[in-house]
């Protein structure tokens, strides 16, 4: 029997070649020739051995037993990470010296943020599964060539980072005056630690080839190193006697060259301590030269993920010039609170995304979209869940947490850590649309499309700098950073709904009622926990007055009392997102 022509289904929009005529009458496959058979009883033999390319592939670890074990990897490493930012504080104080510095490493950290913390992973991944999947050798000559081009890419953009320090410090400072920030110690600092850069890059590519393979530990656990060698850093730099040169700023000075050098060494010593879980995966990084095609679409896809990174840019340079412009140690409170409120979203966010990437990468290669929509909505109800009460108590409690991590050594000079303790509770309410936003950022990277989250991030942007630039104009200028953060949360509410929209229009039905049941209903028990722990740290501060002792206090009462309630409240309204949890307890 022969049927005619049969034509090949056309990709979906984001999955199709550049410059391919999907309308050509020659994608005609040829005709079939399908003979009738009578198909005879099988019997299996169930003890012979399955041929290898017909196994199914085994199953990874659960979604939950995945981001529990990062969980706890983010947990270490969010911890260490803000003992260091508190030790920092500590030795530095929040005036010109952290501003420069903070200034300085403003470039390498937002490669950080968009590299590491999700973009060029996000990117990568579902380009490794695909390889992993369709090529006979599992990937391996893709994943030679995309590290040998990746590397060298890092490389030049790298040493081009490094001359360019001075225009980038000018850049980024503007004319602001030393009084807020030292220009010239600014780009000492910069010429130090933009060779971060190439580290990052490379850490991100390993943890992309990592995860691909369903091995999430190393890279969790990788940036406790990092704070490690940090506080050893911290040692040194209080031991070297003397104190860092302002008039003249000499590269030679030898707390200049610890603090910088050491900061770098962190960061290198992060990338370099996955090499052997990459060699414990069978992945073999020699370099291999030449061009797969494949490699066109990786370029196109990181050409928009630089084009991200250049409008996210924008915004903060906005921010950094409106910091320094305002008052002193402004921009180094905001650094301290913006990642003060990602350890929870670290801990949390970070290890549930990290779980999710590769099962939606593989879902969407396979074209299983509902799939896709399913791991987004439960994505986002079990960060609501987690995420909403602890912004809940950080907006309640922002003034005692700062006082209570940050009035050691030098760190509250001139009232820098309740400055700070406010700050965050000014930005606590852009914490769960912040995770969403970089959830629904991952369900395009999924589908190999880098395109559409630049143009969402450009909506971001575009709401930001307004925002930004209203704050001198509104507010005093020992009040500016609060206005900061707060425009930098209220851009990620606007992106977050911009991302719903979108995602919808392009998949259908995306369970938004779902992600609003449970957001309702865990504000309104968040609410009522932190309320009446609110009160109760109220009328315990009016015995005890204001002193980091007095902040502990209030703040251990605090989860004592919250924690139970929000518990409850959220039981009696039936948040089923936490049923494993109710499972496991006794009652």
């Amino acid at each position: 029997m022969s049927r005619g022509p049969v034509r090949r289904p056309v990709p979906p929009p984001w999955q199709r070649v550049p410059g391919a005529n999907y309308d050509d009458p020659t994608r005609l496959m040829a005709p079939l020739d399908l003979p009738t058979v009578v198909i005879e009883p099988v019997t299996a033999d169930f003890s012979a051995p399955v041929p290898q390319r017909q196994q199914e592939q085994p199953k990874g670890p659960s979604l939950l037993r995945s981001s529990g074990m990062m969980a706890v990897a983010n947990l270490a490493s969010r911890v260490t990470g803000f003992l260091r930012q508190i030790a920092l504080a500590a030795v530095l104080s929040f005036g010109l010296v952290n501003s420069s510095y903070t200034i300085a490493n403003t470039l390498p950290n937002i490669v950080y943020e968009f590299l590491i913390g999700g973009v060029l992973t996000s990117v990568m991944i579902p380009l490794l599964v695909r390889a992993q999947k369709e090529d006979p050798d599992g990937g391996e000559a893709y994943t030679r060539r995309l590290v040998t081009m990746a590397g060298c890419a890092l490389l030049v953009a790298t040493l081009l980072a490094v001359l360019a320090a001075g225009p980038l410090v000018s850049l980024y400072m503007g004319s602001a005056t030393t009084e807020s920030a030292n220009p010239e110690l600014t780009t000492a600092f910069a010429v130090l630690l933009l060779p971060e850069i190439f580290f990052y890059g490379i850490g991100a590519l390993f943890g992309a080839i990592l995860n691909s393979k369903g091995r999430f530990a190393a890279f969790a656990w990788a940036p406790v190193l990092n704070n490690v060698v940090m506080f050893g850093v911290l040692v040194v730099y209080v031991l070297v006697p003397g104190e860092i040169s302002l008039d003249p700023v000499r590269m030679g000075d030898a707390k200049l060259l610890v603090l910088g050098v050491g900061t770098t060494l962190g960061i290198a010593m992060q990338a370099l301590i996955l090499l052997p879980a990459i060699k414990r995966a069978g992945v073999s990084l020699k370099p291999l030269w030449g061009w797969d095609p494949r490699l066109s679409s990786a370029g196109g896809l990181a050409l928009w993920v630089v084009a991200y990174v250049l409008v996210g840019q924008a915004g903060l340079i906005v921010t950094t010039r409106v910091a320094t412009g305002a008052d002193p140690g402004a921009y180094a409170i905001y650094s301290n609170a913006w990642l003060l409120l990602q350890v929870p979203y670290g801990v949390l966010g970070v290890s549930l995304l990290t779980a999710l990437m590769p099962r939606m990468s593989r879902a969407a290669a396979e074209n299983r979209y509902d799939a896709v929509v399913a791991d987004l909505s439960l994505g986002s109800r079990l960060s609501t869940v987690f995420l909403v009460p602890i912004s809940a108590l950080l907006t309640f409690f922002g003034t005692e947490i700062g006082l209570a991590l940050f009035s050691l050594g030098a760190g509250n000079a001139g009232g820098g850590a309740a400055k700070l303790g406010t700050a965050l509770a000014w930005s606590a309410f852009g914490l769960l649309p912040y995770a969403i936003t970089l959830l629904q950022l991952r369900v395009f990277y999924a589908m190999t499309d880098s395109r559409t989250p630049t143009l969402i991030m450009v909506g971001i942007v575009a709401v930001k700098i307004p925002l930004l630039l209203l704050c001198p104009v509104l507010l005093a200028p020992q009040d500016v950073v609060l206005g900061l953060v707060a425009a930098n949360s209220l851009s990620y509410v606007v992106g977050a709904v911009i991302g719903q929209v979108v995602i919808a229009r392009r998949l259908g039905h995306v369970r938004t009622r779902e992600v609003l049941a449970t957001l309702w209903r865990t504000v309104l028990a968040s609410l009522v926990g932190g309320g009446v722990a609110w009160a109760v740290g109220t009328v315990v501060e009016g015995w005890t007055g204001t002193s980091a002792s007095a902040a502990w206090l209030v703040l251990l009462l605090a989860l004592a009392v919250a924690g139970p309630i929000m518990l409850l409240v959220m039981r009696l309204l039936k948040v089923r997102e936490l049923d494993p949890l109710w499972r496991r307890l006794p009652f």
